[in-house]
């Protein structure tokens, strides 16, 4: 995964639909510390997470890690 396009692609989506990280946590079953996490590159999320995140945000994971 392309770390620095996932950081900035998943801010860049929460920050489009008006969410804060604790607003995103709590929609999608996560914790504020793992959606800072994430943008932070402190740690990347596994399939479970990345599809959750992909569904959630109506985007395909290939374009959430950088890959299109």
């Amino acid at each position: 995964m392309e770390r620095d396009v996932f950081n900035k692609r998943l801010k860049d989506l929460r920050l489009e639909v008006g969410l804060t990280q604790t607003e995103l946590a709590k929609r999608i079953g996560a914790t504020q510390r793992q959606v800072s996490f994430w943008e932070s590159g402190q740690i990347e999320p596994n399939i479970f997470w990345l599809i959750k995140l992909a569904d959630f945000f109506d985007v395909q994971i290939d374009y959430l890690v950088g890959r299109i």
